[in-house]
């Protein structure tokens, strides 16, 4: 599944930055998966926009390094823990546990779509930020590499 979406981003950035004149910017639309990112950024795509991390996260499911889960799951009922993400800097993960905003979404308070999206939207953002600093320090093909070997570990979840 990632393999073909990978293939089907890629054809359309290169289409894109194809068309496009050097001095305008290249943008992609319906960029969903982290694998579509770093396809759109090797072939020349500039921004990005996609509904993908907002409708994934009123459904439970939460964006991190190590892949993406759905915080529903039975697991994460009692899960007093600090974040959805260890490590993660946002809103969400700062003040609120999984155990909270998995009940808000069973409940579906709206609290809950907006403190899973502002995590969600913040993984990407951050995800962005570390492929500007690869690409100036030079190591792109080496983040890219780890990340989206760390991102499907337990498989094509994203």
């Amino acid at each position: 599944r990632t393999r073909s979406r990978s293939v089907s981003s890629q054809t359309r950035a290169t289409w894109i930055c194809d068309a496009m004149p050097e001095s305008r910017p290249r943008h992609v639309l319906g960029i969903a998966s982290v694998d579509d990112i770093f396809a759109c950024v090797e072939n020349g795509g500039d921004t990005f926009d996609c509904v993908a991390p907002a409708r994934c996260a009123r459904n439970g499911a939460i964006f991190t390094r190590d892949g993406r889960y759905n915080v529903k799951r039975a697991q994460h009922k009692f899960d007093f823990g600090p974040s959805l993400e260890e490590g993660c800097d946002c809103y969400t993960c700062q003040h609120y546990t999984r155990a909270y905003v998995d009940h808000l979404l069973r409940a579906r308070e709206f609290n809950g779509f907006t403190l899973a999206t502002i995590h969600n939207e913040r993984f990407f953002v951050k995800l962005l930020d570390d492929i500007r600093a690869s690409i100036d320090g030079g190591y792109f093909d080496e983040f890219r590499d780890e990340s989206l070997a760390r991102f499907y570990a337990n498989g094509p979840r994203g």
